[in-house]
């Protein structure tokens, strides 16, 4: 009778083995592909920091993806990418679902990033010293990552308050990186629409004045009035209805992700994040983080009245979005990271 309960006991015990290494095989079973291309404007951006930790930390792998990324001058690319076909999802803009509902092509956000934009639109201090309101942009060169990007709605919504046109200034992409530091430094932008690290960058050396600064969440709310969803995840209608599983997956990543760099300091990010996002220099980047980090979101969720903001400000500055008829709900969905903080309530 022993050696028969032994028998079974090893049999059992060889069974859970073969359980835990096929573990990752069934995983990626369940998953109705496992290679992902996500397209980003600007991967080295605070504003997208949870996709650069998530792929860093190996949580996609973790899930059972194989997730390439792809990087672009700015989200209007990005979505040019998966509009074309060449990338599945985007990491982008929560305002671009509602552009692309009002052209036909339905697009859906399924997990958050940030919760306010982060963007900050500034003067330089050399070709605007004696600068006092937004009305004196008019007839200057502006700066944002790519024309059609976060950006550059961004400064379209801040000129339309002061009464001014988009076709009032002269918008010109310089990226999200050193080349937008380079441009604004050698007077080619008058003003400049970024995020960080580059802006804290230009600020700490005195190379710009601030005139509206997305980056804390009460004056986020405030130029936007009410709660203005930022960067996330969002794919084409018909990729999520035939992929629910591998969004699931993409999903706990990035939920996982945000509650990770909840809890993390400027060490634990320094030792993550590639040596590349510091631009040279690792205090500007600690500084800049200190300031996004409010800003990131802490669980995924979008806010329910998020669509209503965003409307709001894509309307002010494109009369297509005053008349078109959106389902405001249809541009988002909360249900995947409601699993997420389910399965990973601590990260």
């Amino acid at each position: 009778m022993r050696s028969s309960l032994q028998r079974r006991v090893l049999l059992q015990a060889g069974a859970l083995a073969g359980l835990a290494a096929t573990a990752p095989a069934l995983l990626a079973q369940a998953l109705e592909r496992r290679k992902i291309t996500i397209a980003v404007g600007g991967k080295n951006l605070l504003y997208y920091l949870p996709l650069s930790i998530a792929e860093q930390m190996k949580y996609f792998q973790a899930e059972g993806l194989d997730v390439d990324i792809v990087d672009f001058a700015g989200g209007a690319r990005a979505l040019q990418a998966v509009v074309g076909g060449s990338a599945d999802v985007v990491s982008g803009a929560f305002e671009h679902t509602l552009n692309m509902q009002a052209k036909g092509q339905p697009m859906r956000a399924f997990v958050l990033q940030g919760r306010a934009p982060q963007i900050v639109l500034a003067v330089s201090t050399r070709t605007m010293p004696s600068f006092k309101t937004v009305a004196d942009l008019k007839g200057k060169k502006i700066g944002v990552t790519a024309p059609g990007s976060s950006t550059n709605i961004m400064l379209n919504y801040v000129l339309a308050k002061a009464g001014l046109k988009p076709t009032e200034v002269s918008v010109i992409g310089v990226g999200a990186a050193q080349g937008a530091v380079a441009a604004l430094r050698a007077g080619q932008i008058d003003a400049i629409s970024n995020l960080d690290p580059v802006i804290t960058i230009l600020q700490r050396a005195g190379d710009i004045r601030v005139v509206s600064d997305t980056r804390d969440l009460a004056e986020a709310e405030r130029v936007f009035g009410g709660p203005m969803p930022a960067g996330c995840l969002y794919a084409p209608e018909p990729f999520l209805q035939k992929n629910p599983n591998v969004a699931q997956a993409l999903t706990n990543a990035i939920v996982r992700a945000n509650k990770w760099i909840q809890q993390a300091g400027p060490g634990d990010i320094l030792k993550v994040v590639p040596e590349s996002y510091l631009l040279g220099d690792r205090a500007i980047y600690i500084d800049a983080f200190l300031k996004a980090k409010g800003a990131l979101s802490p669980d995924g969720l979008f806010p329910e009245a998020g669509s209503v903001t965003a409307l709001r400000a894509l309307a002010s500055v494109d009369e297509s979005m005053q008349k078109a008829k959106l389902d405001l709900k249809a541009n988002f969905t909360n249900e995947f990271a409601r699993r997420a903080n389910a399965r990973y309530p601590k990260g």
